[in-house]
């Protein structure tokens, strides 16, 4: 892709934000910056109270995306089922991949994550820092399976879950 070339966005279309998750273009506007006249999103995150505005020029290259599309929803889902594949690696190396995948902003490597983060109830406790990355996770994961399927986040949370229990039993 060129640098040039202006993504597709438009206002009310859900985008994923690689640092913050699934947001919606409020608008589109132009302000004046340092002298410079840019072209901003406005993208507002509802669940965190948060507007972000992110220059036109700049969006596809920070890694704003469009939603997945519902193959590849399903592709993580899948993912769920899969064995966790934990290195034994030291915590802190693996906590720092772990928080990489999540601020990648891809779904699958958030799949991943939460595959490999899950616990069942037979299984160790988790540290404050596992759960920590879990949750920030699966609330990644859900909030993207709530949009592309077009059902609220409770419906998206137990379609997850479904998928977690089912892995265990």
């Amino acid at each position: 892709m060129t640098k040039t070339k202006k993504p597709e966005f438009r206002p009310n279309e859900f985008v994923v934000y690689p640092a913050h998750g699934v947001g919606r273009i409020i608008s589109i506007e132009e302000q004046e910056i340092a002298g410079l006249h840019l072209e901003l999103f406005v993208i507002s995150f509802e669940k965190d109270k948060m507007t972000l505005r992110v220059p036109t020029h700049k969006a596809t290259e920070i890694g704003m995306r469009s939603l997945s599309s519902p193959d590849v929803v399903t592709k993580a889902l899948d993912t769920l089922k899969g064995k966790a594949r934990v290195k034994r690696a030291m915590w802190s190396r693996r906590a720092q991949e772990y928080e990489q995948k999540i601020n990648s902003g891809d779904l699958m490597s958030i799949a991943e994550v939460v595959r490999d983060l899950h616990r069942t109830d037979d299984q160790r406790e988790q540290s404050y820092s596992e759960r920590q990355l879990y949750e920030a996770a699966l609330e990644r994961l859900t909030r993207e399976v709530a949009a592309v399927s077009g059902v609220d986040e409770a419906g998206a949370q137990k379609t997850v879950d479904a998928v977690l229990v089912g892995r265990a039993a």
